[in-house]
């Protein structure tokens, strides 16, 4: 079978529901899905990577890139904040932020821009940099990821009758609550910072949209849309 970005991105929403599934069934069950977190977080590098060098780059899966990003943080976030070990505010941001974002891209779409990439919507470089560059994309990963594994090693060593650690102090399990706290918090300061571009210069597509002169603008926008489409297909 020829694996392309989308295939790898529905093994990755997979692997990412299949990890949740595990949790809380058990010490070794949780660890289990502690290392399914890293193979979905693995994916989500391995598509962008097959995408780049394969030249198989493609707005539609830019967008199944960044649907399955969405599938992924809201289903681990609410898990962990049903089982009580974050806020529930927690994934109502990341819901929030999501949901926002996706919004002002979709008249982008329309227009012909992609998410990221040469046709991105960012313009300006400070908003290239904190959502397109790879070194930004890279640490949200690598901060998602080792929020979501302290979590589930929380879960699977201290946490309910199989824990795989002893009785621990109060001191010792206030610590451990803190670290949690810390970088699940963290993660979502970032995902905020990360989201302030789209929402600071997605307005100007939605003004454009309105605007008198959106029907030439639409056209144009859309004939760049079709040589770009076309030129991902036949790189394919």
């Amino acid at each position: 079978m020829r694996w392309t970005p989308n295939k790898v991105t529905f093994l990755r929403v997979v692997v990412g529901f299949a990890a949740v599934c595990l949790f809380g069934r058990g010490a070794l069950a949780n660890l289990t899905a502690v290392g399914l977190t890293v193979a979905a977080i693995a994916l989500d590098a391995l598509d962008g990577h097959i995408a780049r060098k394969k030249k198989m780059a493609t707005p539609v899966g830019a967008q199944l890139d960044i649907l399955g990003d969405r599938m992924i943080e809201n289903v681990y976030f609410t898990y962990f904040a049903v089982v009580g070990m974050v806020s529930l505010w927690l994934p109502v941001l990341f819901f929030a932020r999501g949901a926002a974002t996706d919004f002002l891209r979709g008249p982008a779409m329309k227009a012909g821009y992609s998410g990221w990439g040469a046709n991105a919507m960012l313009r300006t470089w400070w908003g290239q940099a904190l959502v397109a560059s790879r070194w930004s994309r890279g640490l949200y990963a690598a901060m998602k990821c080792l929020c979501f594994c302290y979590l589930g090693l929380e879960l699977a060593l201290t946490r309910g009758p199989v824990a795989l650690v002893g009785e621990l102090t109060a001191d010792v399990h206030a610590v451990i609550r803190v670290g949690a706290h810390v970088l699940t918090w963290m993660t979502a300061a970032f995902c905020l910072v990360r989201g302030l571009p789209v929402l600071v210069e997605g307005w100007k597509y939605i003004a454009e949209g309105l605007g008198p002169a959106s029907g030439a603008k639409r056209a144009s926008s859309r004939s760049r849309f079709r040589d770009a489409k076309t030129a991902a297909q036949e790189a394919m």
